[in-house]
């Protein structure tokens, strides 16, 4: 039985952790999926539902993609050698293509590369980065001015709607 991919969500249907504050801080302009090299504790940690990408962001250093500020906090029952530290730059794995658009786009347009969210698939955690244009504050006025005209208008428009069916 083949299942459909719903994107970035986890085995659960939920993303382990997401970056919420990026899509209200940025214009996201193109998505990518990246796995992550992470070793066991991080893993396990993160199956808890422990991190947070609040400040996190990502970086091209030579043919490679590196994650800074993502925090993982270490597993509650792993000790000594193999705990990790929760701060450490991660490697994100791309293909040359897409690590070669990311380079190009962030140096050419002034993008930033931002992780959306992090979650699993088919059991091994994945990460949803952007690139993305900085909004500057009256940007965000207008974003959200839009979204609540917007929401407006589908109420109104699901108001007549039931009042037309109980006038039958």
């Amino acid at each position: 039985m083949a299942t459909k991919d719903k994107g970035p969500k986890g085995s659960d249907g939920r993303p382990v952790a997401q970056n919420r504050k990026a899509r209200h801080d940025y214009e996201i302009l193109e998505t990518f999926e990246a796995g992550m090299v992470l070793v066991g504790s991080e893993v396990k940690s993160l199956r808890e539902g422990r991190s947070q990408l609040r400040e996190a962001f990502a970086r091209v250093e030579g043919n490679e993609v590196w994650l800074y500020g993502a925090h993982i906090p270490p597993y509650s029952f792993a000790n000594g050698r193999d705990g990790h530290a929760p701060d450490r730059r991660r490697k994100l794995l791309l293909h040359h293509r897409e690590i070669n658009q990311l380079l190009v786009r962030s140096q050419v347009e002034h993008l930033t590369i931002v992780p959306l969210a992090v979650y699993f698939k088919d059991g091994r955690a994945k990460i949803e980065i952007a690139l993305a244009r900085g909004r500057k504050s009256y940007d965000k006025r207008q974003v959200i001015a839009e979204r609540d005209a917007a929401r407006e208008d589908e109420r109104g428009a699901h108001r007549r709607g039931r009042s037309g069916d109980r006038a039958r």
